[in-house]
């Protein structure tokens, strides 16, 4: 199989392989049980270390009828380190910094820093997946985390908004604006933004033009092959060391 990205071409430590192998079962998942609200696809069919993803706004939301792009950048030891996000398109939130960077405890390291007001527990753990973040993510749209905000204006206007119940639109608006520009960019994509609860709910509906589907066939004899030679140096190991005891 060619391998095109630099993590793949930098070669397969033990760390990359296990996470090739968390990542290849997450992605076929995903594409045999999408997550509501989502749809995800590789930058490169070569490599699994880069995902993009479609986010659609929430239904009953400031956010109904958006289609925000991101890009999710795992590292080579995942699930032990957790990735990254960056939305590709405009979002004015208060957890999301101008240049697109994703700011979310799950995303954080698990270290301890009472500065930042989170719990370690908040923050990420192997056991999180990549469905457990884009829930998360969707979780956030709606209910913005201002206690330590990436975008201090975002947060602002939010908060005035918040409290004034609506009445004062400036955060409102902003958002309106963004979700329009993004419904012309999910029609120069071809994509079908849901716009009922039904819709949403109903992945099936949601179709890509350029969607295809990913032969994971590759990732997995590569895995095969790795287990073989690594068990073929541990047989040779053990014959050695018997025929030297003797």
């Amino acid at each position: 199989m060619k391998r095109s990205c630099r993590m793949c071409e930098e070669g397969t430590s033990n760390h990359q392989s296990s996470a090739l192998k968390a990542l290849a079962l997450e992605y076929k998942s995903l594409q045999e049980e999408p997550i509501e609200g989502f749809q995800v696809k590789l930058v490169n069919d070569e490599c699994l270390f880069e995902w993009e993803v479609a986010i659609f706004g929430p239904p009953d939301t400031l956010y109904e009828g958006g289609y925000f792009k991101a890009r999710m950048k795992f590292p080579a030891d995942y699930p032990y380190s957790p990735p990254t996000i960056k939305f590709l398109s405009k979002v004015w939130h208060p957890n999301v910094y101008q240049s697109g960077d994703l700011c979310i405890s799950i995303l954080h390291p698990p270290i301890d820093d009472p500065q930042s007001g989170e719990m370690p527990c908040e923050r990420w753990n192997p056991t999180q997946t990549v469905r457990t973040i884009l829930l998360s993510v969707i979780s956030l749209l709606n209910e913005p985390n201002t206690f330590s905000p990436a975008n201090v204006d975002a947060s602002v206007m939010y908060r005035k908004w918040k409290d004034s119940k609506g009445a004062d639109k400036e955060y409102e608006e902003i958002i309106k604006r963004q979700v329009i520009s993004s419904r012309e960019e999910a029609a120069k994509d071809g994509v079908v933004v849901p716009t009922t609860l039904e819709d949403y709910t109903r992945n099936s509906r949601v179709k890509r033009k350029d969607s295809i589907s990913i032969d994971l066939t590759d990732f997995y004899d590569d895995f095969d092959d790795e287990d073989s030679e690594e068990q073929e140096d541990q047989d040779s190991t053990k014959t050695t060391s018997s025929k030297t005891s003797e």
